[in-house]
């Protein structure tokens, strides 16, 4: 199954990737090569193989939070701030709105 390039222009659209004509070659040749090779996938017969989530035996693992002190004080903190207001430091609006 050849995939068209028109096919590989769209997903590149959808990616935003610009692509040149050689390019556009290389990956039609590529995608169509994965392609086919799930359509060889689809025709093992796994009816009689059991489901498997994951295969590592790890159960969910967690790392230990651990709250650090900072070694500076605010007012060292707040003079390395551009803006600071109200025991805060203040930053430009990133919503396009002044506050």
């Amino acid at each position: 199954m050849k995939l068209p390039k028109a096919e590989v222009e769209h997903i590149a659209m959808l990616a935003r990737i610009g692509l040149t004509e050689a390019e556009k070659q290389h990956y039609s040749d590529q995608l169509s090569a994965i392609l086919e090779y799930v359509d060889e996938l689809k025709k093992v017969d796994i009816k009689d193989v059991p489901d498997v989530g994951q295969i590592t035996g790890l159960e969910n693992q967690s790392a230990k939070d651990t709250v650090k002190g900072c070694e500076l004080s605010r007012e060292e903190l707040f003079k390395n701030a551009p803006m600071t207001e109200r025991g805060y430091i203040k930053v430009k609006s990133v919503l396009g709105r002044e506050t």
